[in-house]
C-alpha cells in the first residue's frame, strides 16, 4: 500500500486530490507518505529533529537501569529457554544426520580421557540451565495464579530459584 501511495505521489496523482478518488478522506491518505527520494538516514534525522523540537524525552535503555535480581532472572530465564531449545534442536539434528548410533558416540566420549573435573563441570553446565529454567518456570506458574508479586517475595523466590538451581546442578554433577 505504501509503495502504491508513493508511486501515485511521485506521478502527481496523489490520492489527496479529491477528484482522483471522490471520497472525503482522500487528503488523509497521503499526509504521512514519504517521497521515494528520501533515505532512511534523512527520515531518521527528521524524526529526531521533531522530537528535539517538541522536547520529548528519549526512551530509557539498558545502560541507565540499575541491574536487580528480578531483571537478571528474567534475562537468564529467556536465555536458558533459547539455549535449551537450540541445544535440543542441535542434538536432534545431529542424531538424524550423523552416521553411527548413540552407543558409538557414547563410547567415543568415554575413550577421551578428560578427567573427572572436566566431566563434572560439563555435567554442571548441562544441568544448571535445565534446573534454572524449570524452577523459574514453576515460579512463573506461581505468578500466573496471582501469588508472589510483592517486592520482598519476588526477591525471596528469585534467590530460592538460584539456590535450588545451584544445589540441583551440583547434585547432578556429583552423580556417578
Amino acid at each position: 500500500m505504501a509503495l502504491l501511495l508513493r508511486t501515485l505521489s511521485r506521478q502527481g496523482g496523489c490520492l489527496s486530490r479529491a477528484h482522483s478518488l471522490r471520497i472525503a478522506t482522500a487528503p488523509l491518505l497521503c499526509r504521512h507518505v514519504a517521497p521515494m527520494g528520501t533515505t532512511a538516514k534523512e527520515e531518521m534525522n527528521k524524526f529526531w529533529a521533531k522530537n528535539n523540537k517538541l522536547n520529548r524525552p528519549m526512551s530509557p535503555h539498558l545502560t541507565i537501569y540499575k541491574w536487580s535480581v528480578p531483571m537478571m532472572m528474567s534475562v537468564t530465564h529467556r536465555g536458558t529457554g533459547v539455549g535449551l531449545s537450540g541445544a535440543i534442536s542441535a542434538f536432534a539434528l545431529a542424531a538424524l544426520v550423523l552416521p553411527g548410533s548413540y552407543p558409538y558416540y557414547l563410547d567415543l566420549i568415554h575413550s577421551l580421557w578428560v578427567g573427572p573435573a572436566l566431566i563434572g563441570l560439563a555435567k554442571f553446565g548441562i544441568a544448571f540451565p535445565v534446573a534454572f529454567h524449570t524452577y523459574n518456570g514453576v515460579r512463573h506458574l506461581w505468578w500466573d495464579i496471582g501469588k508472589g508479586f510483592k517486592i520482598p517475595e519476588v526477591y525471596r523466590t528469585g534467590y530460592t530459584v538460584i539456590g535450588l538451581s545451584v544445589l540441583t546442578s551440583l547434585a547432578v554433577a556429583f552423580l556417578v
